[in-house]
């Protein structure tokens, strides 16, 4: 009998082995499937922005500078404002039929959300509704980049594909963190910045579980992406010339203008956002009137600095060749914070990293000018710090030093401004957290009450709710008024801040519809055992 047993356990262990086997390759073929699936998605999404530029400036968004340039004043401001219009019809339809949160587009910060608190899941019909008004948004001269939405759609792919296929939550969240790293492998042409850009900023993690499948959806990205666009670079600089001893120092203290810099965009992002918010509020302003109202800010200043308009990259194209004088830089970082300020504030679609690479490029070749005109010949030229500018910058306003040195490095091809490259994007990261306190992502999780930044156990405390661990119960007799209770909504660490000021072993939980009903109860215990249940999977998803 013992041995019959012990017959059975070994055969159920080697059964478990190759099932585990089995998931792991499962995880990995998905993987791949995603990575296509996401680069396609990607290809799609910047035809839709070249359909929409070019028939708003007779040019696609690579060329949308020159495009502008040559319309006449009328022409230039009124592509926005069309664009404005449309992206409010467009707003306006998704709010009705639920598509999207909010009346909003969505971005970096819905993908990190939904890996925290909605069990990594985005609806793809959110996905196509983001993109769609995003290609709007950049094609008519909305100043945003098309990063951010690009990971949110790669990410709602990957959330369509694992969908009703039986993974773990873990597994989901890896899925996820492949449709970004594709999604920025895509649209860079930069696999290994892909999966550091899911690691770090997705994810926030580097368990190697979760490197491989990654890794695999990244490089199928890159391997679809120069299979229909080419393999080449984002930008090809002209040669910088002879790189000197004095270039270190001299890009740490690039590295603490850049700080101020996005410092200042963050700031005035986030101050401008709360104003029209709060306006719009006060005088009862539908948020459809927003991107027509905006479209006409920024319509305006392109007509006279077409530099501000779409993607921007074209304007990177010619601050690396030194067309621009060190005053127009200058102007030009002021007006691309500033259009870009009003683009996000005013509801059009799009992220902030390439408006961080180009605002980068104006300040570094701003500087390496200025060194050349103080210090002829001892320098780098301006292209070497308009390299480094642009890293130091869009590091900075996402947080994300490690894979935007890595885009930085992809996009130029050029290896040669590693050390400093990693001194002024450090020095720039903690400039921005030293005076802003967090990322931009975590910025505008913030606003939606949640607070990713204080590492797993701050998050767990803020990303579980009352809703998911209480014991439910039927509406029960009316709570007196003074009586505590918990509402549903509230977080974890709310209902455990409350148990611990009450010193009560269990509350009544109630709807925040009719807090004066009880829906459940929640006690001390069962708290306390989610809690401890959450940091024992999370401290293993991890550190395997």
């Amino acid at each position: 009998m013992t041995r019959n047993v012990a017959r059975i356990l070994i055969f159920l262990r080697k059964m478990n082995r190759y099932a585990l086997r089995y998931d792991v390759l499962r995880v990995w073929l998905f993987a791949v499937i995603i990575g296509v699936a996401a680069a396609y998605g990607v290809i799609a999404f910047r035809m839709a922005i070249d359909a929409v530029s070019t028939v708003a400036f007779g040019e696609t968004e690579e060329m949308v500078i020159s495009g502008a340039a040559a319309l006449g004043f009328g022409r230039a401001w009124a592509a926005p404002i069309i664009g404005g219009l449309v992206v409010a019809l467009m707003l306006y339809l998704a709010d009705r039929f639920h598509w999207l949160k909010d009346g909003r587009g969505q971005g970096v910060a819905d993908v990190i959300e939904a890996r925290a608190v909605a069990g990594s899941r985005i609806s793809m019909r959110a996905g196509l509704a983001a993109a769609a008004v995003s290609a709007v948004s950049l094609g008519s001269g909305a100043s945003a980049g098309r990063e951010g939405p690009a990971v949110h759609l790669g990410a709602a792919i990957a959330s369509l594909l694992d969908r009703h296929m039986g993974f773990t939550a873990k597994q989901r969240r890896a899925l996820l963190g492949c449709g970004a790293a594709a999604a920025v492998s895509a649209s860079f042409n930069a696999p290994v910045a892909g999966v550091l850009f899911a690691l770090e900023v997705i994810l926030g993690n580097y368990a190697l579980s979760v490197f491989g499948p990654i890794a695999a959806a990244s490089v199928a990205a890159a391997i679809i992406t120069r299979i229909h666009l080419g393999d080449f670079p984002a930008f090809a600089p002209p040669d910088y010339g002879a790189v000197a001893t004095i270039d270190v120092p001299l890009a740490a203290a690039l590295g603490l203008v850049c700080g101020l810099i996005a410092a200042m965009f963050m700031l005035s992002t986030k101050h401008l956002t709360t104003g029209v918010r709060e306006l719009a509020q006060r005088y009862n302003i539908s948020y459809l009137l927003l991107p027509p109202i905006g479209g006409v800010i920024v319509g305006l200043m392109g007509a006279f600095f077409p530099e501000v308009f779409g993607v921007g990259y074209e304007a990177v194209t010619k601050a690396l060749a030194g067309e621009y004088t060190i005053v127009l830089l200058i102007v030009l970082v002021v007006m691309k914070c500033a259009a870009t300020a009003v683009t996000l504030s005013c509801r059009f679609g799009g992220g902030v990293f390439s408006p961080g690479i180009v605002i980068g490029a104006f300040v570094g070749a701003a500087f390496g000018a200025i060194l050349g005109e103080a210090l002829p010949g001892a320098t780098a030229s301006p292209v070497y710090y308009a390299m480094i500018g642009m890293g130091a910058v869009s590091g900075a306003i996402l947080g994300a030093p490690i894979s935007t040195t890595l885009i930085v490095f992809e996009m130029t091809g050029e290896y040669g401004i590693t050390i400093s490259l990693m001194v002024a994007v450090a020095i720039a990261t903690l400039m921005v957290q030293w005076l802003c306190g967090r990322s931009f992502f975590h910025w505008q999780l913030s606003r939606r009450g949640y607070d990713l930044s204080e590492g797993p156990h701050g998050v767990i405390l803020k990303t579980i709710r009352v809703a998911d661990v209480m014991e439910k119960m039927p509406p029960g007799a009316p709570l007196s008024e003074d009586a505590p209770r918990i509402e549903t909504r509230d977080s974890l660490g709310e209902a455990l801040a409350l148990l611990n000021e009450t010193l009560e072993q269990g509350l009544p939980v109630v709807d925040a519809a009719d807090r004066d009903v009880i829906v459940g109860y929640l006690t001390r215990v069962k708290a306390l055992a989610a809690y401890n249940r959450a940091l024992i999977e999370q401290n293993i998803e991890h550190h395997t």
